[in-house]
């Protein structure tokens, strides 16, 4: 790799402030805010919107689409022409 042209990296927090979840990982964004973790170090933070605590698809509440009925509307408008 050539030096000098590759963004630093390192462990940041990624925190969801909407489910109370925040995880420590390794990453090349950066923050001017910073959060003390759990071992008494201090990271930069990222406060993200969504993420696989509050997200719909991965908590179960995700609602599930009547495809069987879409097909039929479908079926009903467009169907074949035999």
């Amino acid at each position: 790799m050539k030096p000098g042209i590759h963004p630093a990296y390192g462990p940041v927090v990624f925190r969801d402030k909407a489910a109370d979840f925040a995880f420590l990982t390794r990453s090349t964004a950066r923050s001017d805010k910073t959060v003390e973790w759990e071992d008494g170090n201090t990271y930069p933070v990222i406060d993200v919107e969504i993420s696989s605590a509050s997200h719909p698809f991965y908590t179960g509440t995700a609602r599930v689409l009547d495809t069987a009925g879409r097909v039929e509307r479908f079926q009903r408008r467009y169907g074949s022409k035999a």
